[in-house]
């Protein structure tokens, strides 16, 4: 299996190289004719994880609004999103309807770890591009093995590097305990935190536990970490552990610095339903804009933002991370559409998402940008801390930037 994916690897370098913006000829690959595009996307519309799904429906309204403003370069997008219900099984399963069936041009914004891993191979197998899945783990940000594989989100060992940096320079003397799901999403925040201490790992991390997403409860985890005498708390969680974790940390009595894994910083869907008077004083490395923030009031992306969902989502909820999130995934996508011109090739695809220069993305914060390259497939290595005050994350401290060789 390795074998092949260098392999592929290898086959797909010529491809890009060749690729460029302004083919002279209309080429097209599968799921392209000269009026419309093919995207395929599968979604956690049931199961543990439905409440993000929110996600799939705004990247459905703005593809939507594309289409009613001409669509990119004169095509329409049909998107097809399919119910993955968060299980590998059922992802493998829609996957290859898409690409089998629908003969979709590429697949487009997984969620989560597992469910994109599933299907890594096969896509990779099929050349078709894995685009923007929203998972951090670094397995999806290897284009040696995987180069038809991009993530979207910020790396999660990379995020838990900027954690490492902060406790070094600010609490170089803390006792670290971890809480992480038992998979490639909480291990990368674990071996992201370690690496960042370097040889100061093994002394200040005091305990690790880790949970199954479909545990029940974390507050067994959460009662042990405490009594390990742990004075800061690291947690990479999914929504509904992540919530519990605020409050069996609060109902506890237990006040350690909570650092919180970005995917955790959600208001309405995390902090809400766990109480926000109990995430106050939570931190986390952040590279987008959180909906509601006054700073924003006279932000010209986030007006549009919020035009777009009165308009086109009216059942989304303008304050939720997860919707502004999928608006400018979306976006991303038909951004990177644009560029291909007439040439609708999967290889193409590939090239001008390999290639993206300081490409600007509306949920981004200022000073972050898209930037990636034919060995670098982290398209964002910036982040700001914030604080959660009880209303809203308050940045502290300068944009932090993770080398591109890390």
């Amino acid at each position: 299996m390795a074998t092949r994916h260098v392999l592929g690897a290898l086959a797909l370098l010529p491809a890009l190289a060749c690729a460029h913006p302004a083919a002279a000829q209309k080429a097209y690959g599968p799921g392209v004719t000269d009026t419309e595009i093919k995207i395929g996307n599968t979604m956690p519309k049931s199961g543990p994880v439905s409440a993000v799904s929110s996600i799939g429906r705004a990247e459905a309204a703005y593809f939507e609004t594309l289409n009613e403003q001409g669509g990119v370069n004169g095509r329409k997008i049909t998107f097809i999103s399919l119910d993955d219900g968060y299980s590998p099984p059922k992802t493998v399963e829609q996957v290859r309807k898409l690409v089998e069936q629908e003969k979709v041009l590429l697949v487009f914004g997984i969620i989560g770890t597992p469910t994109s891993a599933a299907v890594e191979p096969y896509l990779n197998e099929q050349k078709v591009p894995q685009l923007f899945i929203q998972s951090g783990a670094p397995r999806f940000a290897d284009p040696q093995r995987y180069p038809w594989t991009m993530p979207i989100s910020p790396g999660y060992a990379d995020e838990a590097r900027v954690y490492a940096k902060y406790l070094l320079e600010t609490k170089p003397e803390a006792k670290i305990g971890v809480l992480y799901q038992n998979d490639d999403f909480g291990k990368a925040y674990l071996g992201g935190l370690k690496d960042g201490l370097g040889d100061r790992a093994a002394k200040m991390i005091v305990m690790e536990a880790s949970y199954e997403a479909t545990d029940p409860t974390v507050d067994s985890q959460i009662v042990s970490l405490q009594a390990s005498g742990a004075d800061v708390l690291l947690s990479a969680a999914i929504p509904k552990q992540a919530a519990q974790t605020i409050r069996k940390v609060y109902d506890i009595g237990w006040k350690p610095t909570h650092l919180m894994a970005s995917v955790e910083a959600s208001i309405p869907t995390i902090l809400v339903p766990a109480g926000v008077e109990k995430a106050i004083g939570g931190i986390s490395a952040l590279s987008a804009k959180t909906p509601g923030d006054p700073r924003w009031e006279h932000d010209p992306d986030y007006q549009a933002y919020l035009a777009f969902m009165k308009k086109h989502y009216p059942d989304g909820d303008p304050l939720d991370v997860i919707n502004l999130a999928g608006y400018s995934w979306a976006y991303t996508l038909g951004e990177v559409l644009k560029q291909c011109g007439d040439d609708l090739t999967r290889e193409n695809v590939m090239y001008h998402a390999s290639h993206l220069k300081d490409l600007h993305m509306p949920v981004l914060l200022p000073g972050v940008a898209l930037n990636t390259s034919p060995t670098d497939y982290r398209p964002i290595k910036q982040f700001i801390l914030h604080r959660f005050d009880g209303q809203q994350w308050v940045p502290f401290g300068d944009v932090v930037q993770i080398s591109s060789e890390q």
